[in-house]
């Protein structure tokens, strides 16, 4: 019978990718310059850059937030004529909001930022030898994400 335990070996690097990322990600997100806006709604933003449009419900729900505390998030946005809602083409009582071009533009350019920011670091910070291998840690974390 199999030991259905992971090894000591899996659970440290188990915590010590959670920790790193964590960390990690509050860096990054960090490095976008939010400027006038908040975090979650720079990271909503960035969430809509790359789709056509999103529910509210689920735009919450992919950030761990209330429906209600997302709206009012959704409407700052709007008042700044960051996003728009529109119908839902697939059901006409749900709204999608999706950027408009003023917010898709300030969503590029955080996502740049953020792109040169840990560029520069790993340029700063790393090896050469480093950096191969984050690429190569890079691919197994892959096969877990795609598990």
């Amino acid at each position: 019978m199999a030991d259905d335990h992971p090894s000591p070996s899996a659970v440290d690097a188990s915590r010590a990718v959670r920790a790193v990322i964590g960390r990690l990600r509050r860096r990054i997100r960090a490095a976008g310059d939010t400027g006038d806006i908040s975090l979650t709604q720079a990271t909503v933003l960035a969430r809509l850059l790359d789709r056509d449009g999103l529910a509210n419900s689920d735009l919450a729900a992919a950030e761990g937030m209330r429906h209600q505390s997302m709206a009012a998030q959704v409407a700052a946005l709007a008042d700044l004529g960051l996003v728009e809602r529109r119908p839902d083409p697939g059901d006409g009582r749900r709204q999608l909001i999706a950027l408009t071009p003023a917010g898709r533009q300030r969503a590029e350019a955080g996502r740049q930022a953020r792109g040169e920011w840990l560029a520069a670091e790993f340029e700063r910070r790393c090896t050469e030898q480093e950096r191969r291998t984050v690429i190569a840690a890079m691919a197994v974390l892959e096969r877990l994400a795609d598990a």
